[in-house]
């Protein structure tokens, strides 16, 4: 998924602690030490166009783990919204993560991969070096009802080659509650997808009354989406479409269900510990990458001149051989007969700085 915003703001973001004093504007801290993130509405298009409900990057939280983003959408009526409708556009130094309740999205990308995405199915686009992608919600859908992640890479991994991995987790449960871990090691579940950071990831499922205590490493962080039903996060009632976050330091994890049937995603993970520069749909390490990463797209795309005219590059993206060529595109090809791609909006007037 892109952010499709025209004006995206600033992100350097780093993992910290968080008090009471200095939090902005949709940042609660509860009693139980539980921040509570309020999201906002994003629009993927025109007037018409699906929204989805933002809860992470905000100014005060950038990261979970290595979680810097974080959409939830619907449940959609199609028919009304249009559905996912998303065309080509470019991805640096992260995976994304799509999981889906309702409804189906077709996936393709540069890198050769063409994905059916399904309720179920944990699907990691590895974007790497760079990477171009279109999401389209199928003719077959009616509702449309999922959630999109985004974890940054490490900066020894940030330029592998980009790839796709795909995992149905089967799932796992007990008195009153289900759970599908689609990453990391939760429940005595352990999922087949190999993250380039420690992370941990589960829809979980919960009838009325239930409580379930989640063991969990003491070093991650831990985050919970409340999706549907009334849910408590370690004593903290979550508000709808909110989102629950603990720091480091929890080995459990307590979740209760309230009087009707919870459904919520739970996602943590090893603190990033590096700071890292997110703008639009890029992830690099400073304003120089930013803007290269924006350049070699912008050229390769058609929309504006290359940087460099003598030999067809676009920059360095701050370190030697990460940019693409004529002969190498770093943002590599696409079907023909694909619509036109997203347009990078234009960088701020000023370089890319630390938001708090």
């Amino acid at each position: 998924m892109s952010n499709t915003e025209r004006h995206p703001q600033e992100h350097v973001c780093e993992n910290r602690t968080y008090t009471r004093d200095g939090l902005s504007p949709g940042i609660t801290v509860g009693e139980n030490t539980v921040e509570v993130l309020e999201p906002r509405e994003v629009p993927l298009g025109g007037p018409r166009a699906m929204g989805v409900r933002r809860t992470l990057p905000q100014r005060a939280r950038s990261l979970v783990g290595a979680w810097c983003f974080l959409d939830f959408y619907g449940p959609d009526d199609v028919a009304r919204t249009g559905g996912m409708a998303v065309p080509r556009h470019p991805h640096t130094g992260l995976a994304t993560v799509s999981w889906l309740f309702s409804g189906a999205i077709d996936h393709i990308d540069s890198a050769g991969n063409w994905a059916l995405v399904r309720p179920g199915d944990a699907v990691f686009m590895n974007a790497g070096r760079g990477i171009t992608h279109s999401e389209h919600s199928t003719e077959e859908t009616t509702v449309l009802h999922g959630a999109q992640f985004w974890y940054a890479l490490p900066h020894e991994h940030r330029f592998v080659a980009p790839h796709l991995d795909i995992h149905r987790p089967d799932p796992v449960g007990g008195d009153g509650w289900q759970a599908r871990v689609f990453v990391g090691e939760l429940l005595g579940a352990r999922s087949e997808i190999r993250p380039y950071i420690p992370l941990s990831g589960a829809e979980l499922r919960l009838e009325p009354g239930t409580v379930l205590d989640v063991a969990v490493p003491a070093d991650h962080e831990h985050a919970l989406l409340r999706v549907e039903g009334d849910v408590r996060f370690e004593g903290q009632h979550l508000p709808a479409d909110h989102l629950g976050v603990v720091d480091v330091g929890r080995d459990r994890l307590r979740i209760e269900a309230g009087d009707e049937p919870v459904l919520a995603l739970l996602f943590g993970g090893e603190p990033l510990d590096e700071q890292i520069v997110m703008w639009w749909n890029f992830v690099g390490r400073s304003h120089e990458d930013i803007v290269a990463y924006r350049a070699a797209y912008q050229a390769e795309m058609g929309f504006e001149a290359p940087l460099d005219d003598h030999d067809g590059t676009a920059g360095t993206a701050g370190t030697a051989g990460t940019a693409g060529s004529a002969a190498d595109p770093q943002f590599g090809d696409f079907p023909s007969h694909a619509e036109a791609p997203l347009p990078a909006p234009q960088m701020p007037g000023t370089r890319l700085k630390p938001r708090r």
